[in-house]
């Protein structure tokens, strides 16, 4: 066990201490407000960063940096256990570093009430640190609940287009999703009989007595459509979109990013080691349902002229790998899961903000009223281009997209290649969207209304105030591009650690 058993609790703490400080800081400008909320999100980054160097495994469970502190709710099960394992580990990671780029392109925001703003995202910021640092299941649900509310009032009171109706769809989504994820909890804590919502001590005692198939049964199933809902699986995933359409970019970057990613992480940490055999029964409907979430879903990619609108279905699009991934039950495919969730969230953050920056210099999201930007705007072509292949999962080891999806795509040869056959064409689908959209907005004629709009407002190239988030994150996906045993040495010690994908994969 690491000696820094305070970490977490600062990663979690200084964000929402951040937040009131940033209210307070509100009454002595707009500097101020900045400086304290950028602090707000460069601790935990900071933090985070320290975690993943010096991470060393060595306790039950494989977990590291692990503290435990009493809550007064000992009598039910819920006591504060933090601690992160292998898979918990790069998405920590992960959800700093888009905090970071989400709050510094946040504090440079022109909304309207900054330090609100910013105090809503520092919350969505603690939140999202305590989901993937919680080993006790009541606080990883408590503390998605956290993060998931000032989704809500962002989208309500900043949000752009149809921020009303949006607002509204995703509460009622999410709400559903999150009730549903709840009974599965629930019933997993009364039925195991451990009378602890610690995921070690439910682990060791459904090891030792699991549940009854009926319950496996219908538990597995609260838990995959709840998680499914707040990850978008198809055909319930149309709240997604629309969402990100209407959020204010720095909201975007960080639900569709990071929060996104707690349905899938539940999935695997929670509800697959826990009851296993609810895969095997549940195993068809997560395949067609993940098959319609790349091939349907993919379509209607295609089918935008949006900007934002696309991005935000190709965001639900590429969650149907993940699912792939996991129904493969198998280390590799789990694994390609993961860094794929780390990879797209970093992806979906990046291009999200640029396209909030097309948008600054354009006046649309409507990419037939552009083109020809790269000639104004050659740095923001580039990191635009660099974000859609990433999307898209370039072959090479150059990003962190292609070893996620290569992982996924191996394991399903070796699970059902007929599988495999249809998901691959989600390649063909990305890459003509991600190509059709480059070509639209940076290339070629420049359209009639983008001309009127260069006549009123002269268009600039990126600042170095908006270079620097998207560096962070370009830079973390080169990183992880060109080395994935970062991430991947202690991914797959956890997995196999895991009897269920042991077993699995003996059983290939």
């Amino acid at each position: 066990m690491n000696d820094s058993v305070s970490l977490l609790h600062f990663a979690i703490a200084v964000p929402l201490i951040a937040a009131f400080a940033t209210l307070w800081a509100g009454k002595l400008g707009r500097p101020a407000v900045q400086i304290v909320s950028v602090t707000g999100f460069a601790i935990p980054t900071i933090l985070a960063i320290f975690a993943w160097v010096s991470y060393s495994p060595d306790v039950a469970g494989g977990y590291d940096f692990v503290t435990r502190h009493n809550t007064g709710l000992e009598s039910v099960g819920i006591s504060l256990h933090l601690g992160l394992n292998g898979v918990a580990l790069p998405l920590f990671v992960m959800a700093a570093v888009v905090g970071l780029a989400a709050g510094l392109y946040g504090a440079q925001s022109k909304a309207e009430n900054l330090s609100r703003y910013l105090f809503c995202l520092l919350v969505m910021q603690g939140g999202l640190m305590g989901v993937f640092a919680s080993i006790d299941v009541f606080f990883f649900y408590f503390f998605h609940e956290l993060a998931l509310i000032p989704t809500f009032v962002m989208v309500g009171v900043w949000g752009g287009r149809d921020r009303g109706y949006a607002a509204m769809k995703m509460t009622i989504y999410l709400t559903l999703g999150a009730m549903l994820s709840l009974a599965g909890l629930i019933a997993l804590y009364v039925k195991s009989g451990a009378e602890s919502f610690d995921l070690i001590t439910l682990k060791e005692h459904l090891s030792a007595a699991p549940l009854s198939e009926t319950v496996s049964n219908y538990a597995f199933g609260l838990l995959l459509f709840g998680f499914g809902i707040l990850v978008s699986l198809w055909p319930l995933h149309t709240w997604a979109p629309l969402g990100y359409g209407a959020a204010p970019s720095s909201a975007a970057m960080l639900h569709a990013g990071v929060l996104k990613k707690f349905g899938l992480y539940g999935l695997i940490q929670i509800a697959v080691p826990l009851i296993p055999g609810g895969v095997g029964q549940w195993e068809n409907w997560i395949i067609w349902l993940a098959l319609g979430n790349v091939v349907i879903v993919g379509l209607v990619t295609m089918a935008q002229r949006d900007l934002k609108q696309m991005l935000g279905y190709s965001s639900v699009m590429h969650m149907g790998y993940a699912f792939l991934g996991i129904a493969a039950m198998s280390v590799i495919g789990v694994a390609g899961a993961v860094i794929m969730m780390v990879a797209h969230g970093l992806t979906v953050a990046l291009l999200f903000m640029l396209s909030t920056m097309i948008h600054h210099r354009t006046q649309t999201f409507e990419m037939e009223e552009m083109g020809g930007l790269s000639k104004k705007a050659p740095v923001l072509s580039a990191f635009f281009v660099c974000g859609m292949m990433a999307s898209i999962a370039l072959p090479g080891p150059g990003l962190a997209n292609f070893w996620g999806e290569f992982g996924i795509f191996v394991s399903l040869w070796q699970f059902k290649p007929w599988v495999l056959c249809v998901a691959a064409t989600g390649i063909i689908i990305s890459a003509v969207y991600a190509l059709r959209a480059i070509a639209r907005v940076f290339f070629g004629t420049e359209s009639e209304d983008f001309l009127e709009v260069q006549k009123e407002h002269a268009v600039t190239d990126m600042t170095w105030a908006e270079r620097v988030p998207a560096l962070i994150l370009i830079i973390l996906l080169f990183f992880i591009g060109f080395f994935p045993k970062t991430i991947s040495s202690s991914l797959n010690d956890a997995l196999e650690s895991e009897p269920v994908y042991a077993t699995s994969e003996a059983n290939k």
